[in-house]
């Protein structure tokens, strides 16, 4: 395994994250739309900045709710609000865009949302899974360094 502060962790984590759902994405989206990857690569680019930028400003924005109820322990409750106030916060980011650079009605760009969606979802577990197994978590370069 290998061990990285939580910082380089996490920069490590969203930069191999992105890069291989760029790849991915172009090619759910070339599928989805019947075009080819020059049409989908810039898609799937604009979107992956997108939900980069939406997450860092969400979950700042969340976290400081957060502070200012003093919410201590994030509840089932809690965790389900937040991963569908993101999750909704993308999707209206995203429609637009499908919207327009595919030229297709709000249907077809919700159906094309829904099946990247899905495709995160298991995405997302695989990965964690995988990157868990190469990179130590955090709190673990807490104990290794304590004892180094």
């Amino acid at each position: 395994m290998i061990t990285l502060s939580p910082l380089k962790r996490r920069i490590v984590y969203v930069t191999v994250f992105e890069i291989i759902a760029i790849i991915a994405s172009t090619f759910v989206l070339m599928k989805l739309s019947g075009g080819d990857a020059a049409e989908s690569l810039p898609v799937a680019v604009m979107v992956s900045l997108a939900a980069v930028i939406w997450n860092f400003l969400y979950n700042t924005a969340f976290e400081a709710w957060e502070r200012r109820k003093q919410v201590t322990k994030r509840t089932l409750l809690i965790r389900s609000a937040h991963a569908l106030g993101f999750e909704g916060g993308l999707v209206l980011i995203c429609l637009p865009l499908y919207m327009i650079w595919y030229d297709v009605g709000l249907i077809k760009a919700f159906m094309m949302e829904a099946a990247l969606l899905l495709f995160f979802l298991v995405y997302t577990f695989v990965f964690t899974l995988g990157f868990d197994k190469i990179f130590t978590l955090p709190h673990h370069y807490k104990t290794a360094s304590a004892s180094s």
